[in-house]
């Protein structure tokens, strides 16, 4: 019992920042649902193909979708590097940055409608996957 709790206080602003995502992609699952029922012609289960951009249904629905994409790779990642003892700070630092970078990228999808390509929401969601990629890097030189 107490190992458990050594980890959480050594990770515990990772474990934090994978919290602060499972609430975010749950917040998300719940928009995209009011969303979608909100429709005229509402089909459970079926997002409308003719709905572009200019649609929330279309954008609460590609918010959420991505985050599905997305967010459990970085809990796979967080877990990995806290189960083999990677530094608890760099661990912290890039799992917060991933999280801002998701929550901007969030908030923008649904208050931007645009087809411009790339647009805000994607210098975050590149910024989230930069986030990613120093993490994997950095994780694998830890074990040579």
């Amino acid at each position: 019992m107490t190992e458990g709790f050594s980890a959480f206080t050594s990770y515990g602003g990772a474990f934090v920042a994978v919290y602060a995502l499972l609430v975010m992609v749950f917040v998300q699952s719940l928009v995209a649902a009011v969303a979608h029922r909100a429709q005229k012609s509402y089909l459970p289960g079926v997002v409308d193909e003719s709905l572009g951009p200019e649609s929330f249904v279309f954008r609460s629905h590609r918010t959420f979708m991505n985050s599905i994409e997305n967010v459990p790779f970085m809990i796979g990642l967080i877990i990995l590097a806290a189960m083999t003892g990677f530094d608890a700070f760099w661990l912290a630092l890039l799992s917060w940055i991933y999280v801002g970078g998701r929550l901007a990228h969030m908030i923008t999808y649904y208050l931007v409608a645009t087809r411009k390509n790339p647009s805000l929401r994607s210098y975050f969601f590149i910024l989230a996957i930069l986030a990613q990629l120093v993490l994997i890097v950095m994780l694998g030189f830890s074990w040579l």
